[in-house]
């Protein structure tokens, strides 16, 4: 269908839309004519990705004169396919309706694993190894030695890239990383080095939020990208906590003897060029006394990581004298990796801030300040120098100079914490030293400024108005939309006590009380009896779960459970999920009935969908709380209360409710879907933890299901079950439309459209 909104004709590839659809665009709109940034809250299953999509392409195609870059961010590879399949779709309608004048270019970047083709370099097992291995091939220096030795292998597809040289470039479509593999073998050209070239020319690029938040990426990726872009960060409810992982580093024993063996090798690199290539040495040299840390024309293929501190924290001024000299460098390093061998033998927790770690290096092992900010640059020109293409090997001498950059340039944000062991297993000494960044403001701060429209959506990003104060910006949009039904088809409840009336909760003073784990065991159990095909239970810890089934496996409540459904577990090893998921599915569709136990924070919990019949209902066993007694996490707590007066127990709750939501979410993924949400702990029915759940989950919680027993909510889900059993009528009666077609939304706009929201 197409329509206006104001000025601009959207073209939208299906024949209905959903009101909240229609909402969501307007409010972008407003955005993106304000040339701000918003933030906006839209329920699971409701066609979040393809609102964006089309109103912001048919945005550009409305406005030729000054077109605007989509720059669409998500976590996981499958949510990428997913993204660039819908685009096609629309792509395709729009070339329908517009001719081949609405054409664009679209595509995903991905690393080198997922889009390599080079059989040789895909052999081997991790992605560091895939760089590795494409360096070993691509570097200029291994093409120069081989264009004189033929024997020296290469890899013929980027030969055959730089062959074609300005000629290699992608014909306007949307490219999925299945699409562009299949054009790099039909040509014969190198997918990955095209997709990185074609970027800045793409009217539309999907990848991961790493190629945006982390400076190392960025550096390389993003910084050729105009400033008249939208950036969207889908599914961002933990964007804070990405953003804080992007500039923390970890140091344990077994990255001290890595750094090691990396100087080592190096020293004999270095004395190997000595004797027979000084001047090469003698160069580099020259190069940093003239203050240019890195050569200007360097190939594509040589490109490391970049700086891990932002772009306006990074020093304009030549490499300090002392480490221009490649064995001197050397040295300062040694005596940096001594050092902090020397911090991690300590018997108790230290917490310090970057400043006084700095002032100690200085007293200690004479390493001043300026120094440790250039030691990233000058490893990554001696890395060059040195011709090392094997970087797999080299990541902990790289992590130890992450962390010598970052400690020196950053003074405020972030604590350096060590524990000489993990508090949950204090019997095995398990020494870390951490630089940990508390404010997630610092790596989004570039992204606001460099960018004109910044839009960040979730299903749950409730409550709504703590991530401006989180990520330090001001939206111009912060808007939570409900969802359109034409029957109740989620159906939460909270129960606070089992059949015996005995309370239950995951609190730490009751978890592993007998009755507790009785209770919940007693709930799944009679569930199980009742909900057909799929259910999914959330706990709040592995540890917790392992627990919890033991005990019911002891007190053959296990037994019971297996004889109405099938049971699968989530473990911490990837193969061995994938493998419970997809049997977990083959029960559900042959009609067994199967249940899911997953921990919330996991992978399961983030990016499965359990539509449709593998997901009838969740059970969340408890809050999920951080583990609180984390040493980094309450040094993030204090740092939230200093600067942004933010109470340790408002963060902790709304990252417990937010985890909990999207637990809960798994089960709704369009609105012909029905399932049921059981919040099963006591702490749920006290206001302040359940108003910070997401607008369209508490619009379906009735006051009557606040406070129930197991057997009152085994009532309520009989119920539910048969009521979603009748046939109904999709579009909605007549009254309240929840489909609209175009003379709907035409009759709509003519007359007023609260009636049809609100």
């Amino acid at each position: 269908m197409k329509f206006q909104i104001e000025d601009v004709t959207v073209y939208f590839p299906y024949d209905h839309i959903y009101p909240e659809q229609y909402a969501y665009m307007l409010e972008l709109k407003r955005t993106l004519d304000a040339k701000g940034h918003c933030l906006l809250e839209m329920p699971t299953g409701t066609g979040k990705t393809i609102a964006l999509l089309s109103l912001i392409t048919s945005y550009t195609l409305s406005k030729p004169q000054n077109p605007v870059k989509l720059i669409y961010c998500t976590r996981t590879v499958h949510e990428m396919e997913k993204t660039l399949a819908e685009l096609k779709l629309l792509h395709k309608y729009q070339v329908q309706h517009l001719g081949p004048a609405s054409r664009i270019l679209a595509l995903g970047l991905s690393s080198r694993k997922n889009l390599c083709i080079n059989q040789r370099v895909l052999a081997a097992e991790n992605r560091d190894s895939v760089d590795a291995a494409c360096r070993k091939l691509t570097a200029s220096w291994v093409r120069a030695v081989a264009a004189e030795n033929p024997s020296i292998p290469t890899c013929e597809f980027f030969e055959q890239y730089e062959k074609a040289g300005s000629g290699a470039v992608l014909p306007p479509g949307v490219y999925t990383l299945q699409d562009l593999r299949a054009f790099g073998k039909e040509k014969g050209w190198c997918p990955y080095f095209l997709a990185r070239h074609m970027v800045q020319f793409a009217n539309v690029v999907v990848y991961s939020y790493q190629y945006l938040l982390d400076p190392k990426v960025a550096g390389i990726i993003s910084k050729e990208m105009q400033r008249e872009s939208v950036v969207v960060f889908d599914e961002a409810h933990n964007i804070d906590n990405v953003c804080i992982e992007a500039l923390s580093v970890s140091v344990r024993r077994q990255t001290i003897e890595g750094a090691r063996r990396n100087l080592n090798r190096m020293r004999r690199e270095i004395d190997t060029f000595k004797a027979t290539d000084a001047g090469r040495l003698r160069a580099e040299y020259n190069r940093l006394v003239e203050g240019l840390a890195l050569r200007g024309d360097m190939a594509n293929t040589d490109n490391w990581l970049s700086n891990p501190a932002l772009p306006d924290d990074i020093l304009k001024e030549a490499v300090p004298g002392n480490i221009r000299k490649a064995e001197h460098f050397l040295h300062v390093l040694h005596r940096l990796v001594q050092y902090l061998e020397g911090r991690l033998e300590t018997e108790n927790v230290e917490k310090e801030s970057p400043v006084v770690f700095v002032a100690s290096i200085v007293n200690h092992a004479g390493i001043d300040q300026k120094t440790l900010k250039f030691c990233y640059d000058r490893l990554h020109s001696l890395m060059l120098t040195l011709e090392i293409t094997d970087t797999d090997e080299f990541l902990h001498i790289q992590t130890i100079c992450d962390f010598a950059t970052l400690v020196g340039t950053y003074a405020r944000g972030f604590s350096i914490i060590i524990e000489p062991f993990d508090e949950r297993m204090p019997h095995i000494p398990d020494p870390v030293l951490q630089l940990s960044c508390h404010d997630a403001s610092l790596a989004i701060k570039p992204v606001f400024e460099r960018f004109q429209s910044v839009v960040i959506t979730s299903g749950t990003l409730s409550p709504i108005d703590l991530y401006p104060r989180l990520l330090n910006f001001n939206p111009v949009v912060s808007r939570s939309f409900t969802m359109s039904l034409t029957r109740d088809c989620i159906c939460p409840m909270v129960l606070t006590r089992g059949s015996d009336q005995l309370p239950v909760s995951t609190k730490f003073d009751m978890r592993s009380d007998l009755g507790v784990v009785r209770n919940y065991g007693r709930l799944l159990l009679e569930m199980a009896s009742v909900v057909p095909d799929g259910i999914v239970c959330f706990f709040v810890s592995y540890s917790y779960m392992d627990g919890i089934i033991n005990n019911w496996n002891e007190n053959g409540i296990l037994k019971e459970i297996m004889q109405h459904k099938l049971v699968f577990i989530e473990t911490q090893d990837v193969v061995e999920t994938t493998l419970a998921l997809d049997n977990y599915r083959k029960a559900c569709d042959c009609g067994r009935g199967a249940i899911f136990f997953s921990v919330a924070r996991g992978k399961v919990a983030e990016g499965i969908d359990f539509d449709r019949h593998y997901g009838r209902l969740v059970i969340m066993f408890g809050v999920p709380f951080q583990y609180t007694l984390s040493k980094i996490l309450l040094a993030r707590l204090e740092y939230l209360r200093d600067t942004f007066q933010i109470k340790e127990g408002d963060f902790l709750t709304f990252d417990a409710l937010r985890q909990a939501a999207q637990c809960v979410g798994r089960v709704i993924r369009s609105k012909a879907d029905y399932g049921m949400m059981i919040f099963a702990d006591k702490r749920y029915s006290r206001h302040d933890k359940r108003s910070k759940l997401p607008g369209w989950i508490l619009s379906h919680l009735h006051d009557a299901h606040l406070n129930l027993s197991t057997d009152m909510a085994l009532h309520i889900a009989r119920e539910f079950l048969r009521k979603m059993a009748q046939p109904y009528d999709k579009a909605g009666g007549s009254g309240r439309k929840t489909l609209l077609s175009q003379e709907d939304l035409e009759k709509m706009v003519e007359g007023n459209m609260n009636d049809m929201f609100y």
